[in-house]
């Protein structure tokens, strides 16, 4: 499998910008409260690193060890072991993402 050809960080997050601003727009289209849902929605940190992580199961094929850690018989620990692996991963890529990275994680602890 090739290696994803590596994306500048300020694209990354221009991406993310559009796609949170699609998505806002689609909702309050939809009829939606944009003071109700707009505190929900990741930041565009989060955002990058949301796409990051589904470039990283793709491309190291885990998604078949995705399936099994997030199987509901599979347990918390097994979870928590699955998606730490994977964010911390992109944080030791992405050193400018790791307090969104941490972020995520304590919400995977905490959840």
């Amino acid at each position: 499998m090739t290696e994803p050809v590596p994306r500048s960080i300020e694209l990354l997050r221009q991406q993310a910008r559009d796609e949170l601003s699609a998505i806002i727009e689609h909702r309050c289209r939809a009829g939606e409260d944009p003071w109700q849902f707009i505190p929900d929605l990741p930041s565009v940190d989060e955002q990058v690193v949301i796409s990051l992580r589904a470039g990283a199961i793709e491309a190291f094929d885990l998604a078949e060890e995705q399936s099994r850690a997030h199987h509901p018989a599979a347990g918390r620990d097994v979870f928590a072991r699955f998606e730490y692996g994977v964010l911390r991963r992109i944080a030791l890529e992405h050193p400018e993402l790791s307090e969104a990275v941490w972020g995520m994680l304590d919400k995977v602890e905490r959840a």
